[in-house]
């Protein structure tokens, strides 16, 4: 999402109060164990901004918790179906780019190759820098900075996937016709390129573009507004956005799925505390147009076996 106002003037939250349905849950009893990663800075947390995901997995049948350590300590991983990592930080010391070390990235990957599934969203700066060594790891690139759409003497960062953008892929199939997705909505993050054996699951469009920062992306804004040459402005201001803002790939005998926007797999409001009879800006599963709901149960499914 387009910052509107200044970031001190923002309050983005889980939105607590959306609650799921799920018509015909995966799992009755005992379901895989979902463990979120909330050790490594981010605040897509299960208590917080993740609630909502925490709430579709519960409803679904999965058991769901926190990790808060590091991922290569003694039995981190042990029991885990699914490990989710969306949005790391960078280390708060400034010691490296990336959020995990090569002894983390090396476990989950050894992890992975074992068997095991990862579900990595990472969106828009500085999401990505801190999440690329891992990716790296998995043969995917990030794009690092925000992935737009121009629209007329315009820009939009919050893109809509339609059935032509989506995969043929289990994942977008689901269980039968009523899990069919036909599309998908994401919420301002950044593009993704996944190796060679990756299925596309959100195909970028061909003139989709990426900006390396917010002040950027903001600039290409306001000079098409004013009515300046979109072949110009874009040129020195973006970039090709890379093919995709969502992969699904098998590495050895595990499965990998990688986003590039992290808010779609949850339900968040931001507040304008200086504007406090402006109507709060929903994003995510508490929005309509879209089956952003059925394509995270699904990829759930696939990542736990359930789908094939």
């Amino acid at each position: 999402m387009l910052a509107a106002v200044p970031a001190l003037a923002q309050e983005q939250v889980g939105d607590l109060d959306w609650r799921p349905e799920v018509a015909s849950p995966a799992y009755v009893a005992d379901g895989p164990r979902v463990r979120v990663d909330q050790g490594h800075g981010s605040e897509q947390t299960i208590e917080g901004r993740y609630a909502a995901f925490a709430a579709l997995m519960r409803a679904d049948g999965y058991r769901i918790e926190a990790s808060r350590g590091r991922l290569d300590a003694p039995g981190a991983l042990d029991g885990v179906a699914v490990l989710v990592i969306s949005n790391p930080a960078r280390p708060a010391d400034g010691s490296r780019a990336s959020a995990f070390d090569d002894a983390e990235i090396e476990a989950i990957s050894r992890w992975v190759e074992q068997g095991g599934a990862l579900l990595l969203a990472a969106d828009h700066a500085p999401h990505g820098a801190a999440a690329e060594a891992l990716a790296a790891r998995f043969g995917v690139s990030m794009g690092t900075g925000y992935a737009f759409q121009p629209v007329g003497g315009d820009v939009t960062a919050n893109l809509v996937f339609p059935r032509p953008a989506l995969a043929d892929h289990p994942i977008i199939e689901g269980r039968d016709d009523s899990e069919r997705v036909t599309v998908v909505k994401s919420f301002t993050g950044q593009s993704l390129a996944g190796p060679t054996d990756a299925t596309v699951l959100l195909a970028m469009s061909v003139d989709a573009r990426e900006a390396p920062d917010l002040e950027a992306l903001q600039t290409i804004r306001r000079r098409l507004r004013a009515g300046q040459d979109p072949s110009v402005v874009l040129a020195e201001l973006s970039r090709s956005a890379l093919p995709a803002q969502g992969v699904a790939f098998r590495f050895g005998e595990g499965r990998v799925v990688v986003l590039g926007e992290a808010g779609m797999l949850t339900a968040q409001i931001v507040r304008f505390p200086d504007q406090p009879d402006r109507e709060p800006l929903r994003m995510g599963l508490n929005t309509t147009g879209h089956d952003d709901q059925q394509f995270v149960l699904n990829l759930m499914h696939w990542l736990s076996r359930l789908l094939p």
